[in-house]
Protein backbone atom coordinates (compact mmCIF):
# COMPACT_ATOMS: atom_id res chain seq x y z
CA UNK A 1 0.00 0.00 0.00
CA UNK A 2 0.96 3.61 -0.50
CA UNK A 3 0.07 6.52 2.05
CA UNK A 4 -1.88 9.52 -0.28
CA UNK A 5 -2.42 11.36 2.82
CA UNK A 6 -0.30 13.93 4.50
CA UNK A 7 0.82 11.29 7.60
CA UNK A 8 -0.95 8.82 9.30
CA UNK A 9 -0.35 7.93 12.83
CA UNK A 10 0.70 5.05 14.18
CA UNK A 11 -0.21 3.52 17.25
CA UNK A 12 1.21 0.95 19.90
CA UNK A 13 -1.99 -0.92 20.17
CA UNK A 14 -5.54 -1.18 18.61
CA UNK A 15 -7.00 0.49 21.55
CA UNK A 16 -9.15 4.06 21.56
CA UNK A 17 -6.49 5.49 23.91
CA UNK A 18 -3.11 3.79 22.92
CA UNK A 19 0.06 5.75 22.49
CA UNK A 20 1.39 7.13 19.31
CA UNK A 21 4.63 5.55 18.45
CA UNK A 22 5.62 6.10 14.95
CA UNK A 23 4.42 7.82 11.96
CA UNK A 24 3.74 7.16 7.82
CA UNK A 25 4.76 10.11 5.65
CA UNK A 26 3.37 10.74 2.00
CA UNK A 27 4.20 8.77 -0.14
CA UNK A 28 5.57 5.84 2.19
CA UNK A 29 5.06 2.35 1.49
CA UNK A 30 3.73 0.12 3.82
CA UNK A 31 1.71 -3.65 4.29
CA UNK A 32 -1.28 -5.02 5.99
CA UNK A 33 -0.79 -7.66 7.76
CA UNK A 34 -4.26 -7.96 9.24
CA UNK A 35 -7.42 -6.14 9.26
CA UNK A 36 -9.56 -5.92 12.13
CA UNK A 37 -13.22 -3.90 12.62
CA UNK A 38 -11.56 -0.18 12.58
CA UNK A 39 -8.06 -0.76 12.64
CA UNK A 40 -5.33 -2.60 10.44
CA UNK A 41 -1.78 -3.94 12.17
CA UNK A 42 0.72 -2.87 9.48
CA UNK A 43 4.34 -2.88 8.62
CA UNK A 44 6.38 -0.16 6.80
CA UNK A 45 8.49 -0.93 4.30
CA UNK A 46 11.22 1.49 5.12
CA UNK A 47 12.11 0.16 8.56
CA UNK A 48 10.02 -2.36 9.01
CA UNK A 49 7.88 -0.96 11.90
CA UNK A 50 5.40 -2.52 13.13
CA UNK A 51 1.85 -1.00 14.34
CA UNK A 52 -1.49 -0.16 14.34
CA UNK A 53 -3.38 2.71 12.12
CA UNK A 54 -6.68 3.67 11.78
CA UNK A 55 -8.68 1.71 9.30
CA UNK A 56 -9.17 3.98 5.85
CA UNK A 57 -9.33 3.39 2.50
CA UNK A 58 -6.35 2.64 0.82
CA UNK A 59 -5.33 1.53 -2.79
CA UNK A 60 -2.15 -0.88 -3.80
CA UNK A 61 -0.58 1.85 -6.80
CA UNK A 62 2.02 1.32 -8.75
CA UNK A 63 3.81 4.32 -7.13
CA UNK A 64 7.54 5.80 -7.61
CA UNK A 65 8.64 8.52 -6.40
CA UNK A 66 10.92 11.17 -8.42
CA UNK A 67 10.90 13.30 -5.57
CA UNK A 68 10.85 14.29 -1.62
CA UNK A 69 10.31 17.27 0.19
CA UNK A 70 13.59 19.23 1.43
CA UNK A 71 11.85 21.79 2.88
CA UNK A 72 10.68 21.62 6.62
CA UNK A 73 6.99 21.54 5.44
CA UNK A 74 5.55 22.04 1.79
CA UNK A 75 1.53 23.21 0.66
CA UNK A 76 0.61 21.39 -1.87
CA UNK A 77 -1.84 23.39 -3.87
CA UNK A 78 -5.22 22.59 -6.22
CA UNK A 79 -3.56 24.26 -9.00
CA UNK A 80 -0.47 25.67 -10.09
CA UNK A 81 -0.25 29.26 -8.41
CA UNK A 82 0.53 30.23 -4.78
CA UNK A 83 -3.20 31.43 -4.67
CA UNK A 84 -4.78 28.27 -4.98
CA UNK A 85 -6.50 26.44 -2.69
CA UNK A 86 -3.74 24.24 0.16
CA UNK A 87 -5.01 20.69 -0.16
CA UNK A 88 -2.37 19.56 2.51
CA UNK A 89 0.97 20.33 3.97
CA UNK A 90 3.35 17.86 3.15
CA UNK A 91 6.81 17.47 5.85
CA UNK A 92 10.07 16.70 5.23
CA UNK A 93 11.66 13.82 3.72
CA UNK A 94 7.97 12.67 2.16
CA UNK A 95 7.55 11.10 -1.30
CA UNK A 96 6.34 12.37 -4.79
CA UNK A 97 6.01 11.06 -7.89
CA UNK A 98 6.17 14.05 -10.41
CA UNK A 99 4.34 13.35 -13.38
CA UNK A 100 4.01 17.33 -15.23
CA UNK A 101 5.59 20.62 -14.34
CA UNK A 102 4.52 23.92 -15.45
CA UNK A 103 6.91 27.10 -14.32
CA UNK A 104 7.85 27.08 -10.72
CA UNK A 105 5.45 23.95 -9.90
CA UNK A 106 5.48 20.87 -10.39
CA UNK A 107 2.28 18.19 -10.81
CA UNK A 108 1.82 15.11 -8.61
CA UNK A 109 -1.10 12.80 -8.60
CA UNK A 110 -3.70 15.59 -8.24
CA UNK A 111 -2.12 17.94 -6.57
CA UNK A 112 0.92 20.93 -7.55
CA UNK A 113 3.90 21.77 -5.26
CA UNK A 114 6.76 24.54 -5.87
CA UNK A 115 9.69 23.30 -7.52
CA UNK A 116 11.78 25.25 -4.36
CA UNK A 117 10.18 22.80 -1.84
CA UNK A 118 11.28 19.19 -3.61
CA UNK A 119 14.59 17.59 -4.97
CA UNK A 120 15.19 14.34 -7.24
CA UNK A 121 14.31 10.83 -5.29
CA UNK A 122 18.62 10.60 -6.15
CA UNK A 123 19.54 13.73 -4.78
CA UNK A 124 22.12 13.19 -1.57
CA UNK A 125 23.97 15.49 1.05
CA UNK A 126 25.91 15.49 3.91
CA UNK A 127 23.53 13.74 6.38
CA UNK A 128 22.97 16.12 8.96
CA UNK A 129 23.48 19.05 6.58
CA UNK A 130 19.82 20.43 7.50
CA UNK A 131 18.88 19.03 10.48
CA UNK A 132 18.70 23.00 12.02
CA UNK A 133 15.36 23.77 9.96
CA UNK A 134 14.00 21.61 13.09
CA UNK A 135 14.61 23.57 15.38
CA UNK A 136 12.32 24.59 17.75
CA UNK A 137 9.56 22.46 16.53
CA UNK A 138 7.25 20.76 18.81
CA UNK A 139 8.61 17.77 20.78
CA UNK A 140 6.29 14.75 20.35
CA UNK A 141 6.45 11.48 20.98
CA UNK A 142 6.32 8.87 18.19
CA UNK A 143 6.13 11.99 16.04
CA UNK A 144 8.14 12.43 12.19
CA UNK A 145 6.66 15.91 11.02
CA UNK A 146 7.06 19.50 10.63
CA UNK A 147 4.45 19.72 13.58
CA UNK A 148 5.86 17.25 16.41
CA UNK A 149 8.90 15.19 16.22
CA UNK A 150 10.51 12.95 18.68
CA UNK A 151 14.46 12.09 19.15
CA UNK A 152 15.08 9.35 16.97
CA UNK A 153 12.42 10.14 14.68
CA UNK A 154 14.51 13.33 14.26
CA UNK A 155 17.95 10.61 13.47
CA UNK A 156 15.89 8.46 11.44
CA UNK A 157 14.48 11.19 8.93
CA UNK A 158 17.85 12.46 7.56
CA UNK A 159 19.18 9.49 6.96
CA UNK A 160 16.14 8.48 5.13
CA UNK A 161 16.07 11.83 3.03
CA UNK A 162 19.69 10.29 2.15
CA UNK A 163 18.39 7.20 1.07
CA UNK A 164 20.04 5.48 4.10
CA UNK A 165 18.71 3.00 6.13
CA UNK A 166 17.95 3.57 9.95
CA UNK A 167 16.36 2.18 12.35
CA UNK A 168 13.28 3.97 14.43
CA UNK A 169 13.87 3.71 18.08
CA UNK A 170 16.78 4.63 19.73
CA UNK A 171 17.72 1.73 21.36
CA UNK A 172 17.47 0.15 17.95
CA UNK A 173 19.88 3.01 16.69
CA UNK A 174 21.95 2.91 19.33
CA UNK A 175 22.82 -1.39 18.44
CA UNK A 176 22.84 -0.30 14.77
CA UNK A 177 25.32 2.66 14.69
CA UNK A 178 29.12 1.75 14.85
CA UNK A 179 31.10 3.27 17.90
CA UNK A 180 33.11 6.58 18.15
CA UNK A 181 35.89 7.25 20.64
CA UNK A 182 35.14 10.97 20.95
CA UNK A 183 32.63 13.70 20.34
CA UNK A 184 32.67 15.60 16.79
CA UNK A 185 30.53 17.33 14.04
CA UNK A 186 27.85 14.57 12.89
CA UNK A 187 28.65 12.20 16.33
CA UNK A 188 25.26 10.60 17.43
CA UNK A 189 24.81 10.58 21.25
CA UNK A 190 23.27 8.19 23.28
CA UNK A 191 21.02 8.21 26.58
CA UNK A 192 19.33 4.65 27.50
CA UNK A 193 16.07 6.38 25.48
CA UNK A 194 17.48 9.33 24.05
CA UNK A 195 19.55 10.34 21.30
CA UNK A 196 21.13 13.68 20.17
CA UNK A 197 23.34 14.69 17.45
CA UNK A 198 26.58 16.97 17.49
CA UNK A 199 26.43 19.93 15.06
CA UNK A 200 30.05 20.46 16.67
CA UNK A 201 32.15 19.43 19.07
CA UNK A 202 30.73 21.86 21.72
CA UNK A 203 27.20 22.37 20.47
CA UNK A 204 24.09 19.45 19.99
CA UNK A 205 20.68 19.47 18.59
CA UNK A 206 17.61 17.34 19.65
CA UNK A 207 14.05 16.78 20.16
CA UNK A 208 14.27 17.03 24.26
CA UNK A 209 10.85 16.30 26.29
CA UNK A 210 11.69 18.52 29.19
CA UNK A 211 12.12 21.68 26.86
CA UNK A 212 8.97 20.07 24.96
CA UNK A 213 10.69 21.38 21.37
CA UNK A 214 14.01 20.75 18.91
CA UNK A 215 16.49 22.62 20.51
CA UNK A 216 20.31 23.24 20.23
CA UNK A 217 22.12 23.24 23.21
CA UNK A 218 25.92 23.02 24.98
CA UNK A 219 26.75 19.55 24.64
CA UNK A 220 28.72 19.42 28.29
CA UNK A 221 25.77 21.55 29.76
CA UNK A 222 23.32 18.94 28.12
CA UNK A 223 25.14 15.64 29.50
CA UNK A 224 25.19 17.05 32.83
CA UNK A 225 21.47 18.63 32.96
CA UNK A 226 20.60 14.81 32.15
CA UNK A 227 22.72 13.81 34.60
CA UNK A 228 21.11 15.17 37.43
CA UNK A 229 17.21 15.51 36.32
CA UNK A 230 17.16 12.54 34.99
CA UNK A 231 19.77 10.47 36.13
CA UNK A 232 21.02 9.12 33.16
CA UNK A 233 24.69 8.81 31.93
CA UNK A 234 25.66 8.98 28.09
CA UNK A 235 25.95 4.98 27.27
CA UNK A 236 27.67 5.70 23.99
CA UNK A 237 28.73 8.24 21.05
CA UNK A 238 28.37 6.55 17.52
Amino acid sequence: MINKYSSINIYEDRKKNSKLSSQILYGEKFSIIKKYRNWYKIKTEYDKYVGFIKSKKFKKFRYKPTHKVSSLKANVFSKPFKNSQIKMKLSFASLVQVKASRKKFLNFDDYWIQKSDVVPINYKEKIFKKITIFENVKYKWGGKRFDGIDCSGLVQLFYKFNNLYCPRDTGQQFRYFKKLNSIKKDAIIFWKGHVAVCLSKKKLIHAYGPKKKVVIMDIRKTINLIKKTAKLEVIGIK
